[in-house]
């Protein structure tokens, strides 16, 4: 038994255990210190882990790459003035969470909550009441935003908000565009929409619509990137690509031939609902278009007055013209050698085929001739001028004056028209300008032809495009011709049948006489087509009027469309007339002042100025200052500077102070739109001329929330 015992007993003692077992530790430390040695001098010659490189790893903790915007380009009118430039908005947010603090120790959160709301109920479009609803989320929200109210903000609004000090108001800043003359060709000119960059946090403005979309690839330009690399690695460097801001654009747009036009439009279109109108002046021996616009439109800035069925009429839109085509039938029929000033016809209805082509005076006038005939706008007349020519031969000036062939201007779905010329009754049709689907771009193109010797010019927008980052002028527009429909001699008789449109006492146009110059037009009037069937009713026409001024050498065009109104007493050509007097005078009246041989000067900038300096600078070089307000310093002036102005010519000056109303009785309806235009004021005219009556009578004091009304005679 004792034996036993003693062979289970160990021979080594505790002491020997113990210092077997530190040997084995010992050796083990000794091993798992080998490989870790042996691990890290791999990772430190070779860089790698788990097959990432962390040299690469660690430079990316130190290293930003950064984006450097471009700027988007600014589109300019022909007097240098913005349509269209980059600012920035902001979003406004609020931190809710309690005891946020920056690194500073300052505030971050709302900790006065109606303080708050009172002050955005100040300066944003919403309720105090809503405001503090925001501001007290439940329980756990971080931060809060206030919807569309709080988007969009301009950086006067958040400095103003900033100045009050209230506590746990934030801004968020975003690019945007400014279109600071909202409802100004805004058909033409377009909109941006701000669309995400892949990849990225960061949004990029985009044409959308007119030019800011047929012009993008020059407005955009190209984003720059720099990598930066911290101090804290290897020191500060940077790298990358330049940044190129995008080109300038400048259009032929007159802004105040095209301010002037747009009140008047709005004016008719308030007097008379149209479905639709359009209106256009060009430069007739460039083609430059000098003002354009629409009806329905929208105010850019605010894009108010903008849907989703919206469309640019200029170029999207077809219709049948009407009697405003007997231009190019009396030019087709001159031309072709089918015109015979002897001949007289009969009138009231013409049967061609056995179908009927009726007068508008279902009686006619008797025996007429083709001249007596066109000032009359006799459907019939016309014709028998197309059944002279021959279908074959209009069918080639039809095309001649370009009116089956897109313009061309770069615009979005601009549309080519089209035309019914199967049957000869179709064939007679298009001379009157029914069974025929143009544009007005395409109208106003044929219509150079006539104004410009016969030689058909391309309308144009832009005049030239100049890079930001050189200075240099990379496009020049210049005059285009794209044919010659026929000759000068042609083009000189139908401007002498135009003339008598306006000026025979049995002619239509006597509404478009211009006191002091020569006035060659004709008018329009189409049944209004629904695709397979014509309206019907009173208001189911399609009216319109071209005009050349001076009648003998055109300089000006101008085309108005006016689409189902509702006329009531008033006639078409008495509004249509509202629109085109004061515009094309005002175009005639700058080019008289800048052709005459009296004293002329040219504007200088006056802003800046005291008050009482600017009257005085302004006398002396040749002009007549109006001063509105009684402030210190003058802020905004009616005229461009380097304008040419006729001596004594009036000049607007608004100054720093509250604004009073001046006199403006005499003053021109473009002198009332400038004045309007620079004190905010909305402004209402009625009849042509000369201001006769006002409704804020002069030394009272204004604001931009009234409205003025002023009556023309």
């Amino acid at each position: 038994m004792n034996k036993n015992k003693q062979r289970m007993t160990s021979k080594r003692s505790p002491k020997q255990n113990r210092r077997i077992f530190g040997q084995w530790l010992f050796f083990g430390a000794i091993a798992i210190f080998g490989v870790l040695i042996i691990r890290f001098s791999y990772i430190a010659i070779g860089h790698q882990v788990a097959g990432v490189n962390l040299t690469e790893a660690t430079k990316k903790l130190y290293t930003e790459d950064q984006t450097i915007a471009a700027k988007r380009g600014t589109i300019y009118s022909a007097n240098g003035e913005a349509i269209a430039e980059d600012t920035s908005t902001y979003t406004i947010y609020a931190i809710v969470a309690k005891n946020q603090k920056g690194a500073d120790g300052q505030v971050e959160y709302v900790k006065y909550p109606t303080k708050v709301a009172k002050v955005l109920a100040k300066y944003l479009p919403i309720s105090y009441k809503k405001a503090l609803k925001t501001l007290h989320a439940k329980s756990g929200t971080f931060q809060v935003e206030f919807g569309t109210a709080g988007k969009n903000i301009s950086l006067t609004t958040k400095e103003k908000i900033q100045a009050t000090k209230v506590s746990g108001l934030h801004f968020i800043e975003s690019e945007a565009r400014l279109y600071p003359n909202g409802m100004f060709a805004s058909h033409l000119i377009g909109l941006t929409t701000s669309k995400a960059i892949k990849g990225t946090e960061q949004t990029r403005l985009t044409g959308s619509m007119g030019l800011e979309l047929a012009l993008n690839t020059k407005l955009a330009g190209k984003d720059g990137h720099k990598t930066v690399t911290a101090s804290g690695y290897q020191g500060k460097t940077t790298g990358g690509t330049k940044v190129k801001n995008g080109d300038n654009v400048y259009t032929t747009i007159d802004s105040k031939l095209q301010t002037l036009l747009e009140t008047k439009m709005s004016t008719v279109n308030g007097l008379v609902h149209p479905k639709a109108m359009t209106a256009t002046l060009i430069n007739a021996k460039t083609g430059a278009v000098l003002a354009t616009s629409q009806r329905p439109t929208f105010n850019a800035q605010t894009q108010s007055g903008l849907s989703k069925m919206w469309r640019n009429l200029l170029v999207e839109d077809t219709y049948e013209p009407g009697s405003t085509m007997k231009v190019f039938t009396m030019g087709a029929a001159i031309d072709s050698g089918n015109y015979n000033p002897n001949i007289t016809v009969p009138t009231g209805e013409y049967r061609i085929g056995g179908k009927v082509v009726p007068d508008w005076n279902t009686a006619g006038w008797g025996n007429i001739t083709y001249a007596k005939g066109f000032a009359l706008s006799s459907n019939v007349v016309m014709a028998h001028l197309e059944q002279a020519m021959g279908a074959k031969t209009w069918l080639k000036y039809i095309k001649r004056f370009g009116l089956r062939t897109s313009t061309n201007t770069g615009l979005a779905n601009e549309q080519s028209g089209s035309i019914q010329f199967t049957y000869p009754i179709e064939q007679a049709d298009t001379s009157f300008g029914q069974g025929i689907q143009v544009t007005p771009m395409q109208m106003l193109r044929g219509f150079t032809a006539i104004a410009n010797n016969g030689k058909m010019l391309q309308p144009y927008f832009v005049s030239k495009v100049v890079n930001p980052n050189t200075n240099k002028t990379v496009y020049q527009a210049k005059s285009k011709v794209v044919g010659q429909p026929v000759t000068a001699k042609t083009a000189s008789a139908v401007l002498t049948h135009m003339q008598d449109v306006v000026y025979k006492s049995y002619g239509l146009g006597a509404a478009y006489k211009i006191k002091g110059y020569r006035i060659a037009a004709k008018t329009g009037t189409a049944q209004v087509s629904n695709g397979s069937t014509y309206a019907v009713g009173n208001d189911s026409y399609l009216y319109s009027v071209v005009g050349m001024a001076p009648a003998k050498h055109p300089k000006y065009i101008m085309y108005i469309t006016m689409k189902q109104p509702t006329l009531g007493a008033t006639s078409a050509s008495d509004n249509m007339a509202e629109i085109f007097k004061p515009v094309m005078q005002r175009a005639l009246d700058e080019q008289k002042a800048s052709e005459t041989k009296t004293k002329s000067v040219k504007m200088q900038d006056l802003t800046g100025q005291s008050t009482k300096t600017a009257k005085a600078t302004a006398k002396k070089i040749g002009v007549t200052p109006i001063i509105v307000g009684k402030g210190s310093r003058i802020v905004k002036q009616s005229v461009s500077v380097g304008t040419v102005l006729s001596n004594k010519q009036r000049v607007i000056l608004v100054t720093n102070g509250q604004m009073y109303m001046p006199n403006v009785v005499g003053w021109s309806a473009s002198e009332v739109a400038d004045f309007a235009s620079l004190t905010g004021l909305k402004l209402a005219t009625s009849g042509t001329g000369y201001v006769d009556m006002q409704s804020i009578t002069a030394g009272n004091p204004i604001d931009a929330k009234q409205g003025l009304s002023v009556k023309l005679k």
